[in-house]
């Protein structure tokens, strides 16, 4: 018996961007386009424009914007070619209500999950969204008391998928070790290993944690966290197999290694990085093109690419869309793995 294709929403991030872009350019995966039901949350304008601009400028094939389903938003809003690459409070605004439009919808029940494209939190500000990033008005609209930021890629080279969730995530560095609670650590292992067991299906999971400071606070002589909390918290936790606190610039040899298919090498199932570089610089050099943002704590499946909005090069043709089509995916396997 077949299993049912996933219903997914599919927002088109802040339209100046390479979010139409890199939607087009998903959409026309056939593989992508076999794996869910995906209705496009947006403004059919924006994309009917970047369709035009690209179709002769993209050397990858872009989907048609006629023969995708669009939940239209209605913003007013029109996209010209001078606002690409640029932003401003409008395309920071309607990116908001794209967003919102799409939890809203999946909270009633039209979608299983949200595959979000990328937004500039700066023109959210602008607009007078104040909100840290996607995931804290995800977090808000569902009413998610707790709720995290893991970054999952699969290896091209050996299968091997890497799980990273943050302890912390968009804070200023110099506030980490005030946030950086022991209730904050606790709740974090909670949410990553009920993703482990609910989600990705591993009843016993395997976790490494890193120290927070150099070599895991060498005894108390480079920092003190480790020594006065964070070893006897990791020692006692109940719910999982705990590896750590490791010191955090080895402790990401052996997830190379697996990524590259180097030997066998001792790894985890997942690994909890304290803040957020600590956890997305090792990320982003293994699997730039490849990780996917997956929010867990939700009520619903949410995914997104793990980078921006690229100003830079919108509206040239040239973003590649591995990774929204990665977190598509994602989405569509594990709603495939857990319907709802």
């Amino acid at each position: 018996m077949s299993i049912p294709r996933p219903k997914l929403a599919l927002t088109l991030g802040d339209p100046a961007g390479i979010g139409p872009e890199i939607v087009l350019k998903a959409l026309a995966d056939p593989e992508v386009q076999s794996c869910a039901h995906i209705t496009v949350v947006g403004d059919r304008q924006v994309l009917e424009a970047t369709y035009r601009l690209l179709r002769d400028r993209s050397p990858a094939p872009l989907a048609h914007p006629a023969g995708i389903p669009m939940l239209e938003c209605d913003t007013g809003f029109r996209l010209q070619p001078g606002c690409i690459g640029q932003g401003d409070a409008d395309s920071g605004a309607v990116s908001f209500a794209y967003l919102r439009t799409a939890v809203e919808r999946t909270l009633q029940g039209e979608f299983q999950g949200i595959v979000t494209a990328p937004i500039a939190k700066y023109l959210w500000h602008r607009a007078g969204h104040r909100f840290p990033g996607q995931t804290e008005v995800l977090a808000q609209l569902s009413r998610s008391e707790h709720y995290g930021m893991m970054f999952v890629a699969r290896s091209p080279h050996s299968g091997w998928q890497m799980r990273v969730l943050l302890a912390t995530t968009h804070i200023p560095l110099g506030q980490v070790p005030t946030v950086l609670t022991p209730e904050r650590v606790r709740t974090a292992l909670d949410l990553l290993v009920g993703s482990l067991r609910h989600t990705f299906g591993i009843p016993d999971p395997v976790i490494a944690v890193a120290g927070l400071n150099p070599h895991a606070g060498e005894q108390g002589q480079l920092g003190s966290e480790e020594k006065e909390w964070l070893t006897e918290l990791l020692r006692t936790y109940a719910h999982a197999q705990i590896w750590g606190p490791l010191p955090p610039d080895t402790m990401w040899l052996a997830p190379a290694q697996a990524w590259h298919g180097q030997g066998s090498p001792a790894v985890a199932d997942a690994y909890l990085a304290l803040y957020h570089d600590q956890g997305l610089i090792p990320v982003k050099m293994l699997a730039f093109d490849r990780a996917v943002n997956l929010t867990t704590g939700l009520p619903f499946v949410r995914t997104s690419p793990d980078h921006g909005t690229a100003f830079d090069i919108a509206g040239q043709g040239v973003a590649r869309c591995e990774s929204l089509k990665q977190a598509i995916l994602l989405a569509a396997e594990l709603l495939g793995k857990n319907p709802s």
